[in-house]
Order: C-alpha cells, then sequence, then structure tokens
C-alpha cells in the first residue's frame, strides 16, 4: 500500500524552463540512460501541453512524471471517444511507495472530468498498478513467430489472387497512404485509436526517439483499381548460418488491412521474401485470421499473449450511449467507484443502433466496479466470467448473461499501437 507523501514533495504540472530534466527523469523512471537530446525533448515538447505534464518535487528535483494527451478511442459501432490518454508515469527509485502516483492520477482524472473527457487509457507496464485507479484490461493482444518454409505457400511466390498488386514505397509515401489506409481502417475496429502527424514522423524516421533507429521497409497493397488498401512496414536483421545459408527474420512494426485480400497479400508478400526464414508478426488481435492465411496454419507459433489496452470510464452515460449493441434489451447497471465520477445506478436501454443511459432508482440487475465495467465495454470481456470470479454480483438471476448477449462483438477489440 502506498503511504502519504511527504509534505516537502510538491506535485504540480512543469514549467517551460523545467520539461527538459522532467524527460530525463522519464528515462531514467524506465531504466534507460539519462541522456536526451535536444532535438527529441523539443519535437516531445512541439506534441506536449504543459497544463497535462506533471511532475514531483524534492527540493527542487524532478522524482516523479506523468504526461496526458487528448486521444480518441474507436467503440463498437464506430464511434470515436474523446479520451484522455496517459503517458510518461514514472516515480523515481529513491521515492516510491510514497502516494506520488496516487496524486499526480487524482489530478489528471479530475482534469479529465472537466475537459470533458468520456474515458481514459493507458497502456500498464505493471498489472497491479492501475486496478486500484479504476482502469481495467479493455482490449488483449496476440504476437506470432511464423517459419516461412512451414507455411504451405508456394516457394515461387505468386501475385495477389484478387489481381491487386504489392509495391514498396519511402517513407514520404508510407506516411501520406498509411494515413489514408488507417483513416478509413479506424472506425471498423474497437479499440483503435487516433494517430496524429507525430505518430507517423516517429514512424517513418522523419522524428526520432533517441536510442538505435534502423529504417523500416514500407510495402503497400493496391486493389486492382490502384488505390491503397493495406500497409506493412519492417526491418529485417541479417543473420546466416554456419553453412553460409540465410536465417534471416522480418520483424513486423505495423500492418493494417482494409480486407482480409489486403491482409492476406501482406503477409504472404513477408513470407515469399528471399532470405527471410522467420517473420515477427508484432502485436495482432486475438482473433486475427492470420494463422488461417495459410496452406498450414501450425507454421504460425504463439509468442506472445497479453492484455494491452486499459481503460478507466469517467462518465459512464455518455460511454454507454456512445457505442452500439448486438441486441435489444434493457439492463439496470450498479456501478461502484471509490473516486466518485462514475458511481451511481443506471438503466442502459441498448439495441444495433444505439442506447441510451439514464441514472435510476431502480432495482439494480447487476452489480460491478468501475473496472470491470471498462473491461466488458469493448466487448472483450465477459459478465459471466466476471461472476465466476467474484468480481461482480447478480442481483437478478440471468443478469450477467444477458448482460453478455448485449455487449457481444462479431470481431474482438485491437488496439495497434503504444503510446
Amino acid at each position: 500500500m502506498s503511504t502519504p507523501a511527504t509534505p516537502d514533495i510538491e506535485v504540480r504540472t512543469v514549467t517551460e524552463a523545467e520539461f527538459a530534466d522532467w524527460n530525463k527523469t522519464v528515462q531514467v523512471g524506465f531504466l534507460r540512460p539519462p541522456v536526451v537530446s535536444d532535438q527529441y525533448t523539443r519535437d516531445l515538447r512541439a506534441n506536449s501541453d504543459l497544463g497535462r505534464v506533471q511532475a514531483g518535487f524534492d527540493d527542487g528535483r524532478c522524482v516523479a512524471t506523468f504526461r496526458s494527451f487528448a486521444q480518441e478511442l474507436t467503440v463498437p459501432g464506430g464511434a470515436a471517444l474523446p479520451v484522455s490518454a496517459v503517458s510518461s508515469v514514472t516515480v523515481a527509485p529513491t521515492h516510491r511507495r510514497r502516494g506520488l502516483l496516487t496524486r499526480m492520477m487524482a489530478a489528471e482524472l479530475a482534469r479529465a472530468r472537466e475537459r470533458g473527457d468520456v474515458a481514459s487509457t493507458l497502456v500498464a507496464a505493471e498489472y497491479p498498478i492501475y486496478g486500484r485507479y479504476g482502469y481495467g484490461p479493455a482490449t488483449w493482444l496476440t504476437e506470432w513467430e511464423i517459419d516461412t518454409a512451414r507455411t504451405g505457400l508456394d516457394p515461387k511466390g505468386s501475385r495477389p489472387a484478387d489481381g491487386g498488386r504489392v509495391d514498396l514505397v519511402g517513407p514520404a509515401d508510407a506516411a501520406k497512404l498509411g494515413t489514408e489506409v488507417f483513416e478509413q481502417f479506424r472506425p471498423t475496429r474497437a479499440g483503435a485509436i487516433s494517430r496524429d502527424r507525430r505518430w507517423w514522423d516517429l514512424a517513418t524516421g522523419a522524428s526520432r526517439r533517441d536510442g538505435p533507429w534502423t529504417e523500416p521497409f514500407f510495402a503497400v497493397y493496391r486493389t486492382v483499381a490502384g488505390g491503397p488498401a493495406g500497409i506493412v512496414a519492417y526491418t529485417a536483421d541479417e543473420r546466416w548460418s554456419d553453412a553460409k545459408l540465410p536465417e534471416n527474420t522480418a520483424t513486423v512494426k505495423g500492418l493494417i488491412g482494409l480486407t482480409p485480400e489486403a491482409d492476406r497479400a501482406l503477409w504472404h508478400y513477408l513470407c515469399a521474401i528471399d532470405w527471410i526464414r522467420t517473420v515477427r508478426t508484432g502485436y495482432r488481435a486475438p482473433d486475427d485470421l492470420l494463422p488461417h492465411y495459410f496452406p498450414n496454419p501450425r507454421a504460425a507459433r504463439i509468442v506472445t499473449h497479453a492484455d494491452f489496452l486499459w481503460l478507466r470510464l469517467l462518465d459512464v452515460v455518455r460511454a454507454l450511449e456512445a457505442r452500439t449493441y448486438a441486441t435489444e434489451g434493457a439492463l439496470v447497471l450498479e456501478v461502484e467507484d471509490a473516486a466518485g465520477p462514475a458511481a451511481g445506478r443506471y438503466l442502459l436501454e441498448a439495441g444495433p443502433t444505439g442506447a441510451t443511459c439514464t441514472p435510476t432508482t431502480r432495482t439494480a440487475e447487476l452489480t460491478l466496479n468501475v473496472r470491470e465495467l471498462a473491461s466488458l465495454y469493448l466487448g472483450d470481456e465477459s459478465a459471466t466470467r466476471l461472476l465466476a470470479l467474484g468480481r461482480a454480483t447478480e442481483e437478478r438471476a440471468g443478469a450477467a448473461t444477458h448482460l453478455d448477449t448485449l455487449f457481444r462483438t462479431s470481431a474482438r477489440p485491437w488496439c495497434p499501437d503504444m503510446f
């Protein structure tokens, strides 16, 4: 448990003059060398609102960091929810267990509610920390390793079956075409988050983080009509066996396709590149069709499966009204929230075209904590499972099954991006 911070540790937003030291403290917190280039600091500062950059100061020295920024989150049905993305959260090893994170988080959530953000998002480095602030894991990811020799694909390679083609492009075209593809993709997948210009600059090398940089290859899938419908960024190592045979691995940095045909064409392209013996897929949706794009799906072996995007609901009414539901139905939810903003009893009247959610005095049918509602919200958790785990309580028999029927989605939510 955290203990109260000592009175001489000040928690507040940073000033312009303090931003560079704040950035170095972030590096230390993530166990990186405490040396940051002026260029990277300038790039990050240009994309940071100082009113959303917090720090803890002990005798003038920065010992804790916290940053948030505006983000949009796609919810079932395709709506973009305004949320506050939390990042750069660290506490110096010398100042842990003093309540600094609790103070920074409380300030952020209060300000997010004032700004009108419906929820808050983050990627949790450690599982046990964020549940106590009302966050719950809302999406999961899976990474595969593909043995290209076992896929069953024609070793001579082949063009996409639908008449499209795959072209290599440079970084500038990748940013332009990738933006076009991603903005068409984003409304189609619950869990996807918005990408700003800095995201594309970092992905293409126009702006760089400190540390080693390997220029990726970029390949675009074009339909028979010539329009872009998919893009992949990847790197390749250079490794040779003792027998002087190539044993190279292609590592996917990101792959987005607008159709299964686009996905299939890009994965087949990667697995047909000369000298590539292994493809690391990067973080994909757990229900990705990827293994089944090959005659032998066992060529793709799961190497990572983990929770990824965490969600904290701040406005239950707006959140539940923003998404669509699998079928018509109504349910009364009792939401517990020790921090306050989401607490209450709500009548949800939902359907495939939308929903209404109103505070109510009607008898609750299902009681759960706000963190559990967050895990259910995008459709990736089951209330029946939570009931079995003791993390939800049925006040009416069958309420958990009813919620699962309403919240069910045809595809699992997926967040492609780290932040």
